[in-house]
């Protein structure tokens, strides 16, 4: 037979549990060789346990049979490394709605997590198909297999019979295999990145005897770093670099390597990643330059890096990368062209930039700022930020995150695994083209449609301090570092100068602080007992929640004495201190609380060059303390929500509009109405006789506006004409709306039942490139939209979601009875927004839906119009919701 349409979009490079890469992707009949090799290294109990019998060898049927599929009641997935199959997975559709499931996993890569990742692969394709259940047998000694399917996270029955126990899995996602799923994906990729940053060798191919050369630097930065393994440098020409033996290539190092540094030029690359793939190398970090940043063949370029280093096995930090750094003692890693390496300590740094790489390090070390681990990724092709915080999750040496980011190559996923970090670990970003959205050259990513506000409600919504420089950035970690957060806003300041002492108080004002306590300041000569005496009691104030000390001195002093005092009287604080010390930015000296190996620890007290600059830092903690101790909130369940439904109605839509349209009133208010949104009807109309027969109809008490798009939220609402109750007044609304604004047919005039008193509002949902679905609310109006004032998420929206969005919008207080208004039942728009998140959610062919106006009354929300747009779905630009994949970039 030949194959039908092959389906592209379920390749997919993953990472498995040992953080080794592999490449999933369907079978092919040309794959009949590979099957057979495979089947070859099979061991023969591994056989049995999947055919129930001795099956030694396949035959030619057998093999025509496995390869040769259709994709849709016959689908089947093979993994590769170093285009050698490894695993294979199949599904054969046995009903309608069933198919039954079957793996074999060569016995070398079993315990690599490979069942798992081919059954989510398989769920996904047969819920495109129409498959809602899997069955599979299998034999009870068949254990790995058993553990599988019970710890899949899918709804599982079935039960011991004929010698072989029978499994049903009902595959729509749940939200415990969605979190059995995204559970495995962390620990893969925290070990992916694990084996990066801990290696037990190091090898630099492109190791130059010539110190000005980027090989030569690495192995000098290694050796001088103090790096605990050896170093390989790999130079064809030299027989030694830096005091390091040199080898011909990767092959001829006697010893294992887990890091690959790659210094040769870009043309060469790829012969290096062959060579560590032989080598059993476990990562590449790659500085060479010449890929994406160089145009499109240099895109090209850096596409096959990715594509050929996944497909042996390896994670790539780069192309064009500085660097990673580890700077715990037992690794003592510098494999960076940075000279400079901060101190040990427990900030995790991920930078983008491998051009401001060495400005950060060296601006990092002045402050005293002690970091964990730093990773330079360059072009980011591969290993990313949303790599880093999944290891940093775990990792007991890291308690503060900090992103230099120039581009978010999977806002949905950052958006996911940040949540979960910010709960337990602050999060850091600064967002470098936030407001010019540039990218630089070497990053790929989609182009977003939503305005800035939704980016940045991105990284609010998931903890993240988004802040817009690399200082702000440092000024918020050196708090985060070293100082407890914050249990309220309000601020005690000490000092010894007035105008400082104002300083901090205007800026608390400006970022939403409260100055609880500022007594009269000392005079300027203060003696280090009354500052340590005021200090103290302003920390043992049950009023004030964090403390800026202030300390200058106009005669040339060193103030060791004084910050010794600062030191005493802040030593047990379970408040935040922080200081302006001498216009000291950093952490000096003798404010500095050590360990026994002289790290900065928690309890050190940050300076800075000026209060304000203080103050701004604690705001952002504050915010954060406040967003960390905030009910996390749940999704609300709601029975009434018929998805299937929906999906029919637009799949039936689309069969006759296969490139998209907008649905008709009645067929938009049917597809809402799957989703429980109750959209008012309006009845178009063509002349003011039908316009009075419709109204007598209604009963009066009627409206009659005009429905064309080009009419819709007029700052001057002349397309509304309200509280019709008689033919003489439809009559005359209609030669009134007539001469306002036009034909009646161009307008589109419609009658509506007239609603009750309220304030219009917006509820809105889109399909975007970059971020998947996105949700907005915002009160209806031009005023509204060219002011900004929307507020914005990334569902599944729970219920702290949805009423932070109705309260953070700046007109919000009309919603809440201001100026004598009515209090609206702020309960109804909040169903509203979960009810179109949810359709949002679910259904990525809705490309745009818009609740307006919604009428928000004291009882209730009128949706008194709507407008929804469909199209087709992108099919690879959601597959990461419900399986693992490595993000292309």
């Amino acid at each position: 037979m030949t194959d039908l349409p092959y389906p592209a979009h379920w390749e997919a490079d993953v990472v498995l549990r040992d953080g080794g890469t592999a490449v999933l992707r369907p079978i092919r009949s040309d794959d009949d060789d590979r099957l057979v090799a495979f089947y070859s290294r099979v061991s023969e109990q591994s056989k049995y346990l999947r055919f129930f019998a001795p099956y030694p060898k396949l035959s030619r049927r057998d093999v025509d049979r496995f390869t040769q599929v259709d994709h849709i009641d016959r689908v089947g997935m093979i993994l590769t490394v170093a285009d050698e199959m490894i695993a294979v997975g199949r599904y054969d559709r046995v009903a309608e709605d069933e198919a039954e499931v079957a793996f074999l996993v060569e016995d070398s890569h079993q315990g690599r997590g490979v069942g798992s990742v081919l059954l989510e692969h398989l769920a996904q394709a047969a819920r495109e198909n129409g498959v809602r259940k899997f069955i599979a047998e299998v034999l009870p000694e068949n254990r790995k297999m058993v553990t599988v399917f019970k710890d899949a996270g899918y709804n599982v029955s079935g039960g011991f019979e004929d010698g072989v126990v029978q499994f049903e899995l009902e595959i729509e996602p749940t939200d415990t295999s969605i979190r059995v799923m995204t559970a495995r994906e962390h620990r893969a990729e925290a070990r992916s990145v694990e084996r990066i940053l801990t290696p037990s060798s190091v090898a630099v191919v492109g190791a130059s005897r010539s110190r000005d050369k980027v090989g030569a630097a690495f192995v000098r930065n290694l050796v001088l770093g103090g790096f605990t393994g050896p170093v390989y440098a790999v130079n064809p020409t030299a027989r030694a670099v830096a005091g390091v033996p040199a080898y011909g290539s990767l092959l001829d190092v006697p010893g294992e390597i887990d890091l690959a540094v790659v210094a040769v030029p870009a043309e060469s690359v790829n012969e290096v990643v062959l060579e560590a793939a032989a080598k059993n190398v476990h990562a590449l970090l790659v500085v060479s330059s010449g890929f994406a940043e160089t145009g499109r063949e240099g895109k090209k370029r850096q596409h096959e890096l990715v594509r050929v280093a996944h497909a042996h096995g390896l994670r790539v930090v780069g192309p064009a990368a500085l660097g990673v750094i580890n700077t715990d003692p037992a690794y003592a890693l510098n494999a960076s062209l940075s000279p400079v390496v901060p101190a040990r300590g427990k900030v995790g740094f991920f930078c983008q930039s491998g051009a401001l790489g060495t400005v950060i390090l060296q601006t990092v070390a002045s402050r005293g700022l002690g970091l964990s681990t730093f990773v330079s990724a360059g072009n980011r092709a591969d290993v990313s930020g949303n790599d880093l915080m999944q290891y940093w999750e775990e990792d007991a040496a890291t308690d503060v995150v900090l992103l230099y980011l120039e581009s978010v190559g999977n806002p949905r996923k950052f958006n996911r695994i940040a949540r979960r970090l910010s709960v337990a670990k602050p999060v850091v970003a600064v967002r470098s083209g936030r407001f010019t959205q540039g990218v630089p050259l070497g990053h790929s990513v989609h182009a977003a449609s939503v305005p800035q506000a939704a980016v940045d409600a991105m990284f609010a919504q998931a903890g993240v301090m988004l802040v817009d420089t690399l200082d702000q950035m440092l000024d918020v970690a050196q708090v985060l570092a070293y100082q407890p957060l914050p249990d309220g806003s309000r601020l005690g300041i000490v000092g010894n100068s007035d105008a400082l002492g104002m300083l901090a108080a205007d800026a608390a004002v400006e970022t939403g602080m409260a100055v609880a306590r500022q007594p009269a300041a000392f005079l300027s000569d203060v003696s280090a007992e009354d500052l340590e005496r005021a200090v103290a009691e302003m920390v043992g104030d049950d009023g004030v929640d964090a403390v800026v000390v202030v300390y200058v001195s106009p005669l040339d002093v060193d103030g060791t004495e004084v910050a010794h005092a600062i030191a005493r009287a802040t030593a047990d604080s379970v408040k935040p201190v922080v200081t302006t010390f001498l216009g000291t930015q950093g952490v000096p000296e003798p404010l500095r609380r050590v360990d026994e190996q002289g790290v900065a620890v928690h309890g050190s007290v940050p300076s800075y060059a000026s209060p304000d600059v203080a103050v701004r830092a604690l705001a952002k903690v504050t915010r954060y303390a406040e967003w960390r101790a905030r009910p996390r909130g749940r999704i609300p369940v709601y029975e009434d929500v018929d998805t299937e439904r929906a999906r029919a109605i637009i799949e039936n839509v689309l069969t006759d509009h296969p490139k998209g349209t907008v649905l008709s009133e009645s067929c938009m208010r049917e597809l809402l109405a799957c989703y429980g949104i109750d959209v008012w009807q309006t009845h178009p109309v063509s002349s003011v006789d039908e316009a009075v027969v419709v109204a007598e109809k209604l009963g009066w008490d009627v409206v009659l506006k005009g429905a064309a798009p080009h009419l819709r939220q007029r700052p001057d609402l002349a397309d509304v004409w309200r509280n019709i109750a008689a033919e003489d007044e439809m009559r005359s609304a209609w030669t009134t709306l007539s001469a306002t604004i036009g034909d009646p047919s161009e307008a589109r005039f419609v009658v509506q039942k007239m609603a009750g008193q309220g304030v219009p509002v917006v509820v809105a949902c889109a399909e975007d490139p970059m971020f998947g679905p996105i949700v907005w609310f915002g009160l209806a109006g031009v005023a509204t939209e060219l002011l900004g004032d929307q507020a914005f998420r990334i569902p599944p929206l729970t219920d702290v979601d949805a009423s932070n969005m109705v309260r953070e919008v700046r007109a919000a207080p009309l919603l809440f009875g201001h100026s004598g208004g009515d209090h609206v039942d702020v309960g109804r728009i909040e169903d509203l927004l979960h009810r179109i998140s949810r359709l949002a959610y679910d259904i990525p062919e809705v490309l745009s839906a818009e609740l307006t106006p919604v009428l928000a009354g004291p009882t209730e929300a009128a949706v008194l119009g709507a407008a929804v747009r469909v199209g087709p779905a992108d099919l690879g630009s959601r597959t990461d919701w419900f399986v693992r994949r490595l993000d292309h970039h």
